[in-house]
């Protein structure tokens, strides 16, 4: 395997670098963008990671992600299969590493692993652009999922991993955006409900009741306020029962709401079955 290293570190070489490891972020930031390190990447693999956000741990493989918000009580999220693991004891934290699969200067596809890469399991040509910035990495990847028909969808996830990186007014957007493909606008619904705070709820409600989307946009934008804490998602979701245009984007409210068991969700049933 042939690999070409771009990054700082790897450019000063060996022991020099080591002085110099706590500016890594500061020196990306003054090269080239990544974008534009990307198109002038070779076919093959595009291989860079940058610091996780608090609460993020990976398996001792990287290829399974927990995502874990005491605020909200714990882990929130798991991404893969954890059945061959002890998530407490073999969820390590590290940085989000991430593969873009290039052709001809464009990307075709996007893998995240956490705390642990691929080092040199997979043969074909790797351009290593090391350690990035986490807001420059997730600029780049929410641009890519907001154009990009092959890879948008992917490339949304590890956007969300990046620390210290405000992403919901972005994936907002990405959302409401009729340039992007619709697997990246869902994706981008999904994951604002793992997003905390009324803004993100407000926002996702409004996608409902926006009549230029597609209603499998809109749809998914249901599930997403089903996922949010019930003091918010319980009185959204009952009045999109009550007032929505559609009947089948109020039926799907009425399905979540079930799933929720909530008594005021009970009431409403009541309420209908009563008419």
């Amino acid at each position: 395997m042939r690999t070409r290293r771009i990054g700082a570190a790897a450019l000063a070489g060996g022991l020099l670098a080591l002085p110099f490891a706590g500016c890594a972020e500061a020196q990306g930031a003054s090269q080239e963008n990544i974008a534009a390190r990307v198109r002038r990447a070779p076919d093959g693999e595009v291989r860079m990671h940058f610091t996780s956000r608090p609460g993020v741990c990976g398996s001792v493989d990287g290829r399974n992600v927990s995502i874990r918000d005491r605020r909200r009580g714990g882990t929130i999220m798991h991404r893969g299969n954890w059945s061959d693991y002890r998530e407490d004891r073999d969820c390590i934290e590290g940085p989000t590493h991430v593969r873009l699969l290039v052709r001809g200067g464009r990307v075709a596809d996007v893998s995240t692993r956490v705390a642990h890469g691929w080092g040199d399991e997979d043969a074909g040509r790797v351009t290593d652009l090391g350690r990035v910035g986490a807001r420059e990495a997730a600029d780049y990847l929410l641009d890519l999922a907001e154009r990009s028909d092959d890879a948008g969808k992917e490339a949304i996830f590890p956007a969300t991993l990046a620390d210290s990186v405000v992403t919901w007014p972005r994936l907002l957007r990405i959302a409401r955006s009729s340039a992007a493909a619709q697997e990246a606008r869902k994706s981008a619904v999904f994951w604002l409900s793992q997003q905390a705070g009324d803004q993100v709820t407000r926002g996702i409600s409004d996608l409902v009741d926006d009549d230029d989307q597609d209603r499998d946009v809109r749809e998914a934008a249901v599930f997403a306020l089903s996922q949010r804490p019930r003091d918010e998602s319980v009185p959204a979701l009952i009045r999109i029962a009550r007032t929505h245009r559609d009947p089948h984007i109020r039926k799907t409210a009425l399905f979540w709401l079930g799933q929720s068991r909530d008594p005021r969700a009970i009431e409403l049933f009541e309420e209908i079955l009563s008419q």
